[in-house]
Order: C-alpha cells, then structure tokens, then sequence
C-alpha cells in the first residue's frame, strides 16, 4: 500500500491551470506562512522573506512580466520568493540577538560563533552570498511544495519570469529584496489536462545509489 504522503506526492504536479473561482482559505494561507517560516536555511540566517500577493490587478500586471504565464492571474495568491539585498555583521548580530532571547543561551557562548559567520560573510563576495541566498530560496519553495502536497493545495514553481521587473512593480528593492521565485497557489481548474498525465521520472534504481 502506497503511504498517504507517497500518495499526495503522485497527485501534485505543476499546475498549468487554476480555478481563479476558488480561494484558498485564511487557514490553508496561514499554515503556508508558518511552513515557509520553520523552512530549514544555511546557519538558520533565514536570509529570505516572502511576498503573498492576492490583489487581482496586481496579479493581472505580472501576467506579461512572466512570460505571459496565466497561473499568477487566476491563482488563488502568489508567492514570490526573495533575498535580501545584503547579509552584513547587523543582519548577522540581529539573528543571534534572537538566538539569545529565544534560548535564554549566555551571549558569552554564542560569541565565537557569532564572530566567525561575521568573519566569514565579511569575506565572501556579493556574488557569492547572493548564490547562497537563492540556494535557500530553492530549499523553502521545495519545502512548500511538499506541503502544499499534503494540504490539498495545488502549485505551481516557476523561473520563468523577469526579477526586475517584479522589483519595480512589487517596490521590492524598497524593502530591501531580491525576487528570485515565483509560485503561484489555489486549485486547479476542471479542465486542465496535465492533472491527468501520468508522471514520467527515472525511477528509484537510477536515481540512488545506496552504500552499506
């Protein structure tokens, strides 16, 4: 017998067309805020936040800054995935002053490692932080994925869209973000006909390799 989450995982796909008539409910969009917030990142710098946009004009506008995609018209809300514009010693200090509150953990014990992401971050170039920063934005849309799976809640990840275009429209760089993803969220449509289709994968045997 298949398990329930195997079971969740063959009904999900990339949905190609959604009931713009049925909206995902304030419980279901909560539950993806709180999953995108426990979303596992490098040192858990969480270096992202995350734009939920649910306003039909401005839904509208992407359309043709996504290479004319209709899923972020008639989704139910997008999602678009940023990073921050910079990682510098205060976004880093920030972090471990919550490390400490959350934990009651002395500041003496968080120091050395304190001062060696500070070190380190204040070593890498922008273009490097930048990579690392849309590698934990790839981790968070993965983990979305899998929870919209098991909540019933249809998805779709998508590249292909233009960054700065969405920056401009959505004032990202105002607030101090990057796009870098974009999944637009709610139910798929009766008649879309890639839910039907088979998924084609590799299969366990080429895919991993197992070492005892």
């Amino acid at each position: 017998m298949i398990s329930k989450t195997l079971d969740h995982l063959q009904w999900r796909y990339a949905t190609k067309k959604f009931d713009p008539s049925k909206i995902l409910s304030e419980e279901k969009l909560n539950i993806l805020k709180e999953s995108f917030n426990l979303t596992a990142t490098s040192y858990g710098l969480q270096p992202l936040k995350m734009v939920v946009i649910g306003n039909p004009k401005i839904k509208e506008q992407l359309v043709p800054l996504t290479m004319k995609q209709r899923q972020v018209m008639d989704a139910s809300h997008v999602l678009v995935f940023c990073i921050e514009s910079e990682i510098n010693d205060k976004f880093i200090k920030k972090y471990f002053n919550k490390v400490e509150k959350t934990r009651n953990t002395p500041r003496a014990i968080l120091k050395p490692y304190e001062t060696f992401l500070v070190n380190d971050f204040s070593e890498k170039s922008e273009a490097t932080i930048d990579n690392w920063m849309e590698k934990q934005a790839y981790l968070a849309m993965g983990n979305l994925l899998t929870v919209c799976a098991l909540e019933g809640i249809d998805a779709c990840p998508i590249e292909g869209f233009e960054p700065e275009k969405y920056d401009t429209l959505l004032k990202l760089k105002e607030k101090g973000l990057q796009s870098v993803l974009v999944m637009p969220v709610g139910y798929r449509a009766e008649d879309d006909m890639f839910a039907d289709f088979k998924k084609v994968r590799r299969g366990i045997d080429e895919v991993v390799i197992e070492i005892n």
